[in-house]
């Protein structure tokens, strides 16, 4: 590899719906540990690590999921600089727009590599060759996007045709054109022809390179991009960018707006194992499998079933009896059953159920906070219980709720409780009430989580009914 300035970007976006009920739109793919050891975005983040010369990440994402993404990185000893957070969601070519110009703010003028936070890569090796090849490439000028060598007739990505090779770069060549997802036929022509390759998403370019596309052939997406991170702040380590600008920007991806355009597009081909691990039928095709070509996971007993996906999540017992090509996912608050050839359907599923307010379309019965998690228990008219966690060192604001009590139970760890201005230390199988309109605040001081059971009582007992007067984390609501 180079030994050019290379700053890894790594995109964490996403909507959480293709691999729902195990994805959320509050807990998206990438934070989830689907295949291999980690989550996809602590892979990916380890993967970028181990590339030669390359600076910590930059790493835009989500605003939603600020905490849990710079926990899961510092849960690997990474700290991305910056963790750009996009208010709303505006597709790849803004995201790469505020990249370049964040990295020019590093460096004089960096190679950048644009990556997904949500792909599995089985070869590291051929990985790292692709980019090296790829970094070549963009030392040259060309914008570069690595092509992933077809296996079989993919109709769920789009594919890159091949065009002539690059004079003195090895295994660079031009791009003839991007072509959209095919039908079944017209990815079999692309496989038998040659000279196809899937659409990985990932990218290779010098920032002053892409500056001047982005200038050429999507001047507004640059131009609200800069105009959002100029006037951006600095809140708890995060760079929140400005809302109304980026508001204004144009939801486009980089392929449409500058890769389909420019004369300066190349590609690199690879074989690396990859997958975007976009549907359960993906997930399947690269889970381990018995002997009936079954891929589970958690607690599972199958009886004469063949090719199936099963997983438990919650702890269940989860069965099948005579069960074929099939996908079974189960949580602590739903459950998906779909043939896996259809399994990609579950995003329009998502929408009828976002359509009728639904909240398991957004929310797990677990739920992440900067503090630790929550997860209710049970519920009924007039009370609800919750089993809460707080990491070590964690804060919970300071607060007061106007239509409800709390009755907390310390069940393990230590818990320091501050109610109407007097602090006192409650460890295992001690309890504490916190009356209606109580000012009151739950820490952990400790190097160990802290667990306690909450029982609500009320009449109202949903989250909003909150009024944080002092937050460490600068919530409002």
């Amino acid at each position: 590899m180079s030994d050019a300035d290379f700053y890894p970007v790594i995109l964490s976006g996403g909507s959480g719906t293709r691999l729902w009920p195990l994805s959320r739109r509050t807990y998206p793919k990438q934070l989830l540990p689907l295949v291999g050891t980690g989550s996809l975005l602590q892979q990916t983040a380890k993967r970028l690590a181990q590339l030669p010369n390359a600076a910590n990440p930059i790493v835009i994402a989500n605003d939603d999921h600020r905490f849990l993404i710079r926990q899961q990185l510092a849960e690997i000893g990474l700290t991305p600089s910056p963790l750009i957070l996009e208010p709303v969601g505006r597709n790849t070519a803004p995201a790469v727009a505020l990249a370049c110009r964040a990295a020019m703010q590093r460096g004089d003028d960096p190679i950048l590599g644009i990556f997904p936070s949500d792909h599995h890569i089985q070869d590291d090796t051929a990985f790292q060759a692709a980019v090296a090849t790829a970094i070549q490439g963009a030392e040259a000028g060309y914008i570069v996007t690595i092509s992933i060598t077809p296996t079989r007739p993919e109709t769920g990505y789009g594919y890159i045709r091949h065009g002539s090779p690059v004079s003195k770069l090895t295994g660079v060549e031009t791009v003839a054109a991007f072509v959209e997802k095919p039908d079944v036929a017209t990815a079999q022509a692309y496989l038998d022809a040659g000279g196809y390759g899937w659409n990985s998403g990932m990218f290779m370019f010098r920032a002053s390179v892409m500056i001047k596309a982005l200038e050429t052939f999507a001047p507004q997406v640059l131009a609200a991009a800069t105009s959002s991170l100029t006037l951006a702040s600095l809140d708890l380590g995060f760079t929140r960018l400005d809302a109304d600008s980026f508001a204004a920007c144009p939801s486009i991806a980089i392929d449409v707006a500058v890769m389909e355009k420019t004369d300066q597009a190349a590609t690199v081909s690879a074989n690396m194992g990859w997958s975007d691990l976009g549907s359960w039928e993906s997930l399947h095709d690269f889970a381990q499998k018995d002997s009936n070509g079954n891929a589970t996971q958690g607690k599972v007993k199958l009886r004469d079933t063949r090719n199936s996906y099963f997983r438990s999540d919650d702890g269940r017992l989860l069965t099948g009896i005579g069960v074929e090509d099939m996908v079974v996912i189960s949580t602590a608050d739903a459950v998906l059953v779909a043939p896996l050839s259809r399994a990609a359907e579950v995003k329009e599923l998502v929408a009828d159920l976002s359509a009728q307010n639904a909240p398991e379309a957004d929310l797990h019965r677990k739920v992440s906070r900067p503090w630790g998690t929550y997860q209710d228990i049970d519920r009924d008219a007039g009370f609800r219980a919750k089993r809460i966690v707080v990491h070590p060192g964690g804060r919970l604001s300071l607060q007061r709720h106007r239509q409800r009590s709390e009755h907390w139970v310390v069940v393990q760890g230590t818990a320091h409780v501050t109610i109407d201005g007097v602090e006192t230390i409650l460890t295992r199988n001690q309890s504490t009430y916190v009356s209606i309109g109580a000012t009151h605040r739950l820490e952990n001081k400790s190097e160990e989580p802290l667990h306690l059971i909450e029982v609500q009582v009320g009449d109202y007992v949903e989250e909003d009914d909150i009024e944080r007067l002092d937050d460490v984390y600068g919530r409002i609501v």
